[in-house]
């Protein structure tokens, strides 16, 4: 028994050595991108990517592509980020060896498939690399593919989810960029729609609402937002829409949930919020405008997760089960109960639930528009703390969008 003991403490160390996962071994990559020291942050993620075992080749290209956008690389961010696409559709074919080997160890052996809002994050980053880049028809296909995929996730597979409205204020940015004033009047509205709290972003709404005849749509606007000034721009006005990706994305931290009140109790992730997001000033010279919130993805995040977590209880449950089995068969074939018992809690030491995460993701999407002369302009950003200046160029009749990141 004493050398039972010791190789069960032996295989104890050796599954705290693989406990040290991805979140953890990429701590260095996030502090230095959260202070914008982003070419530190890209050395530490290739760094990792020398030794990264397979099971977290997807979370290294989001982190990638995370950064080099939040860096104003464009055009990397696009390359980095459709290859992280093209790999999640590899991954959603289910491994039935794989899901196997995961009853009988935990959820953090199984390669990284990315939550639900986790890909469709991946198509509004490249919507948003795509107007910085002013390739707003590669930027509209994006914003459509958000829109198919939720689509197909809310009527096909019957989730609770909703659209997002980042995705829709955005695909009416660039409609009405194009002068394609009935969809961007659709998406506005969508917009609004799902997130009421627009403010004086309804602007274009109210706008387009009327220059597209939609009297019943144009009354209920004006009689809610009454003082929101919405007369036509200047043949020669050009506008500015300001994407502000502010702070930092919910965590997963582990919980315990009681499994169909049979007392069976069972560790599943739960997303815990990294401290509070403040409103962003945006300054275009002597006009300043607060940021509205636009889609929270700490809140998007807890209802995709939410949504998966019986799955997850019934999987760690099943688990439990094929352990117990394997357990029994050790015992019986080695004549000896108590190394049985052993094996049981060897299995069960490393049953811990997976806590990886896109955590270079901001926690909001903000956005403040304004209307400008043409030309040349000075934008400020004022975040607390970290104010951040930006050089943008506004074209007549055309509407320019700035993104920045900010912690």
């Amino acid at each position: 028994m004493a050398r039972w003991g010791l190789l069960f403490v032996t295989a104890l160390g050796l599954l705290s050595g693989c406990a040290s996962d991805y979140v953890a071994r990429t701590a260095a990559a996030r502090l230095a991108y959260q202070a914008s020291d982003y070419p530190r942050a890209l050395r530490e993620l290739e760094d990792e990517e020398k030794g990264a075992p397979q099971r977290d080749q997807l979370l290294l290209m989001l982190d990638r592509g995370m950064v080099l956008h939040a860096a104003g690389q464009w055009e990397a961010s696009t390359k980095v980020l459709a290859e992280a696409d093209r790999l999640v559709g590899e991954l959603d074919i289910t491994s039935v060896s794989e899901e196997a080997g995961v009853l009988l160890s935990n959820e953090r052996r199984r390669a990284y498939r990315g939550e639900d809002f986790e890909k469709l994050m991946i198509s509004v980053l490249q919507a948003l690399n795509y107007a910085q880049l002013g390739r707003d028809e590669d930027a509209l296909v994006e914003v459509r593919r958000v829109n198919e995929r939720l689509e197909k996730m809310i009527l096909e597979e019957k989730k609770p989810y909703e659209q997002l409205a980042i995705a829709r204020y955005l695909g009416g940015v660039l409609y009405e960029d194009q002068r394609e004033w009935d969809s961007a009047f659709i998406d506005y509205m969508k917009a609004y729609e799902l997130e009421p709290r627009l403010g004086g972003l309804v602007e274009p709404l109210l706008r387009l609402a009327k220059k597209t005849g939609r009297d019943d749509a144009y009354a209920m606007l004006s009689q809610k937002f009454p003082d929101v000034e919405h007369s036509p721009p200047g043949p020669e006005d050009g506008q500015l829409v300001v994407v502000v990706e502010a702070g930092l994305s919910p965590e997963k931290t582990s919980a315990s949930r009681d499994y169909n009140d049979s007392g069976e109790l069972i560790s599943v992730p739960v997303y815990r919020d990294r401290g509070g997001t403040p409103a962003v000033r945006v300054a275009v010279g002597d006009r300043s405008e607060r940021a509205v919130t636009v889609t929270s993805l700490s809140r998007v995040a807890q209802v995709h997760l939410n949504d998966r977590i019986g799955r997850m209880l019934a999987k760690q449950l099943a688990g439990a089960v094929a352990k117990a089995g394997v357990a029994a068969g050790v015992g019986a074939l080695t004549k000896s109960k108590e190394l049985g018992v052993l094996t049981f809690l060897l299995l069960n030491a490393g049953n811990q639930p997976d806590l990886r995460s896109w955590l270079s993701l901001p926690a909001e999407f903000q956005v403040a528009r304004f209307r400008l002369a043409p030309g040349k302009h000075t934008v400020q950003v004022d975040a607390p703390g970290r104010p951040t200046t930006h050089a943008v160029e506004v074209k007549p009749g055309r509407v320019a969008v700035l993104v920045v990141r900010s912690y």
